[in-house]
C-alpha cells in the first residue's frame, strides 16, 4: 500500500471529520434535488480545499499532488459530486497560469483564488468536438488590441457558477498540425456576449451543473491569452495530464465508499440463518472489490509521487493509465455493490445506487477511457496513430 507522511495522514483525518459532519448528511439530498451545495464553498474554502494547488508564494496552501488526491479521495468516499469541488481551480486556472502564464497574469488572478470562494470552469468540448479537439469551431479573431470570440461549448462543468472560464478557440495562427491553431483565453464569466445555456439533466453527480456556453462576439483583451498563440492545445494536454490523477483519486474514493457500505451490509444482513458475509461467493466478490481498489490506489500514488518529485517523463502515459484503470474499477465496484445489496442496492434511498450512477462519468470526462487507451498505446507502446 502507498506510504504517506504523518502530515498527510493528519490532513486526511481532518478532512474525514469534516466530511462526516458536512458532506455525509447532504449527499443523498443534493443528488435528489440536483442543487449545488453553496454552503460548502465557505466550508471548503476556509479549509483551503478549493484552492489547494495555489502555490505558497501567491498565498495559497501549495499542497502537493499526493495530498490533493488524498483529500479528493476522502470526500469522494461519501460524495463524488462534492469531491469535484475539491481543487476546482487547478485545471482551469492554477495549472495553466503556472505552466504557461506570465508573472503579471499570476499576480492578477491567483490572489483572488486564495480567498476560497471562487469557482472556475474549463471550456474545451463542443457539440461537434469532444475527444477530437482539432474539430472545434469556436474562433477568436484579432481586432485591434483585442480578440473577438465567437462559438459554442457544451457539457461545461460549473459553467453557471464560475467566476472565470478558460476557453479554447481557433486563432488561425498556422502550424503544421490541425491543433497548432488553437489558443486559450482567461475570461470573466460576466463579460458581454457570454451566455450560459441550458443545464443538462445528467445521470450522475446531479448536484453539479453542466451547461452550454455561447460566445457572441465576446471582446477579449490580448493580455488574457494564456501562453503563445496557437499553443493552446499543448496547454490543454499538459493541464489534463496533470489533472487526470485527481480523476483517479475521485474514482478510488468512490469505490472505497461503496466497498465499505457493502462490507457493513454483508455483516448485518441475515440469510439462511447466518450473515451473508459468511457465504464464500460473496466473500470472493468483496475480495475482488478490495483487490481492484488496492491496485488502483497503488498506481494512483505512484503517479502522484512522480509528479511531486518532478519525474515527469512518464507522467502523461501513467496519468492516462490511472484515470482509465481507476474509473473502470469504480464502475465495477459500484456495480458489484448494487448487486451485493440486491433490492436494497437498487432503490434510490441507498447510497450505492447513487455511487453507481456517479461512477459512470469518471469513465467519460477528461478524455474517455477509449481515448486514454489510444494515448497509452501511442505514448507507452510506440504504436502508430490510425
Amino acid at each position: 500500500m502507498p506510504v504517506f507522511t504523518q502530515s498527510q495522514l493528519e490532513i486526511k483525518e481532518v478532512v474525514r471529520r469534516m466530511v462526516q459532519a458536512e458532506v455525509a448528511p447532504i449527499a443523498q439530498t443534493i443528488d435528489e434535488s440536483e442543487e449545488f451545495p453553496m454552503h460548502l464553498l465557505e466550508v471548503f474554502g476556509d479549509m483551503g480545499l478549493i484552492q489547494l494547488r495555489v502555490p505558497e508564494e501567491y498565498g495559497g496552501p501549495g499542497l502537493d499532488m499526493t495530498t490533493t488526491c488524498l483529500i479528493k479521495e476522502e470526500v469522494a468516499k461519501v460524495s463524488a459530486a462534492c469531491a469535484s469541488i475539491v481543487s476546482n481551480n487547478t485545471i482551469s486556472v492554477v495549472a495553466p497560469l503556472m505552466h504557461f502564464g506570465t508573472e503579471e497574469q499570476r499576480q492578477r488572478w491567483l490572489p483572488e483564488l486564495v480567498k476560497g470562494r471562487t469557482l472556475s470552469a474549463i471550456a474545451i468540448t463542443e457539440p461537434h468536438a469532444g475527444s477530437d479537439v482539432s474539430a472545434m469551431r469556436t474562433r477568436a479573431v484579432r481586432k485591434g488590441g483585442d480578440w473577438v470570440l465567437t462559438g459554442q461549448k457544451c457539457f461545461i462543468t460549473l459553467a453557471a457558477l464560475a467566476r472565470y472560464i478558460l476557453v479554447f478557440a481557433k486563432t488561425d495562427s498556422g502550424g503544421r498540425r490541425p491543433v497548432d491553431n488553437i489558443s486559450c483565453f482567461m475570461l470573466d464569466a460576466d463579460m458581454p456576449g457570454i451566455r450560459v445555456g441550458r443545464r443538462e439533466k445528467t445521470m450522475g453527480i446531479r448536484a453539479i451543473p453542466h451547461n452550454d456556453l455561447h460566445f457572441d462576439e465576446v471582446r477579449v483583451p490580448a493580455d488574457r491569452m494564456i501562453g503563445e498563440p496557437g499553443r493552446g492545445f499543448l496547454a490543454a494536454m499538459r493541464v489534463l495530464d496533470l489533472n487526470r490523477p485527481a480523476v483517479g483519486a475521485a474514482a478510488t474514493g468512490l469505490a472505497m465508499g461503496a466497498l465499505q457500505i457493502s462490507l457493513d451490509y454483508a455483516k448485518q444482513r441475515k440469510a439462511f440463518g447466518k450473515s451473508i458475509a459468511e457465504f464464500q461467493g460473496l466473500q470472493f466478490m468483496l475480495a475482488d472489490m478490495s483487490i481492484q481498489i488496492d491496485a488502483a490506489r497503488a498506481l494512483l500514488y505512484d503517479v502522484t509521487r512522480r509528479i511531486d518529485d518532478g519525474e515527469l517523463d512518464e507522467v502523461p502515459q501513467l496519468a492516462s493509465s490511472v484515470k482509465c484503470f481507476a474509473s473502470d474499477v469504480a464502475m465495477k465496484v459500484t456495480t458489484d455493490a448494487v448487486q451485493l445489496l440486491g433490492g436494497h442496492g437498487y432503490i434510490r434511498d441507498n447510497h450505492v445506487e447513487r455511487m453507481m450512477r456517479d461512477a459512470k462519468i469518471l469513465q467519460i470526462y477528461e478524455g474517455t477511457n477509449q481515448i486514454q487507451r489510444n494515448l497509452i498505446a501511442e505514448r507507452g507502446l510506440g504504436m502508430p496513430r490510425e
